[in-house]
């Protein structure tokens, strides 16, 4: 078991991620931050075989709770995730996205009838594959204002309609940036949210959003946090694509202020 439930999403890490070796010192350092386990990005995880990345997390003590990857080797490469996934004892994988800049509900449909037909062959082998969501699922399908509906978007479809073999990887930053209520998506998600991505948002003097270390910013952490609580939340997976802070520094910040918040 994990030393703690909060990782570090690897695509935070991304430039210290290139080799085998850069991964192995990567994991040790973020052990010594009192990291308990992180996710393996696409990003850097290419170049490291699974027996490795095993023997790795093992000298370090962390855990891989969650991957990502892309949609075309979950369909096209099903078995050697599968495999991968079976040597490091990692159950949970998801996709970051799909349909940017799409909002035509067929396109959407389309994606979801191709999901739910992968994730029960996952799911038979001890995988659960999921969907990690930014803020274009947030747009309304053709949109037009004389008809104006909230809830007609690509997220809401998924929460429909995804088979519950599915997971959802809750984005806290990505959810606020669409124009959502984190902790309200959270709840929509409840048993099927083994995982989320941390992160904070904060707005500058020029409008602009911009992410920034987990408590430091606006977002209602009270309430996301008793929301992750009654969801069923396991693992609390922090992330920041990009800012203002090393991002080692960014990472410790963001564990530090969620252990304040109660996080163990």
């Amino acid at each position: 078991m994990a030393k703690t439930q909060i990782g570090a999403q690897m695509y935070t890490l991304r430039e210290h991620c290139q080799t085998p070796a850069d991964i192995a010192k990567t994991c040790k350092k973020l052990a010594d931050m009192g990291f308990g386990a992180i996710q393996a990005s696409a990003a850097g995880f290419n170049t490291i075989e699974a027996s490795e990345l095993k023997k790795i997390l093992d000298d370090t003590g962390l855990v891989c709770a969650a991957t990502h990857r892309s949609l075309d080797s979950l369909k096209n490469e099903t078995d050697a995730v599968i495999d991968w996934h079976k040597t490091v004892g990692c159950e949970l994988t998801a996709i970051g996205g799909f349909g940017h800049s799409n909002d035509k509900r067929a396109d959407w449909e389309g994606f979801v009838k191709d999901y739910n037909a992968l994730a029960p062959k996952f799911a038979q082998q001890g995988l659960r594959i999921g969907y990690h969501n930014h803020s274009h699922e947030f747009c309304q399908f053709d949109y037009d204002p004389a008809k104006v509906d909230s809830k007609n978007t690509p997220m809401q479809l998924l929460v429909d309609k995804l088979d519950d073999a599915a997971w959802f990887e809750i984005d806290t930053y990505w959810v606020a940036h669409g124009g959502g209520d984190p902790a309200a998506w959270i709840r929509k998600c409840k048993g099927r949210i083994p995982a989320i991505h941390v992160k904070d948002m904060i707005v500058t003097p020029e409008r602009e959003h911009k992410m920034c270390e987990v408590g430091t910013g606006n977002l209602n952490w009270p309430a996301i946090l008793d929301a992750c609580k009654d969801a069923g939340v396991q693992w609390y997976l922090i992330e920041r694509d990009s800012g203002d802070l090393d991002p080692f520094e960014s990472l410790k910040k963001s564990l530090d202020n969620l252990k304040a918040m109660g996080l163990n």
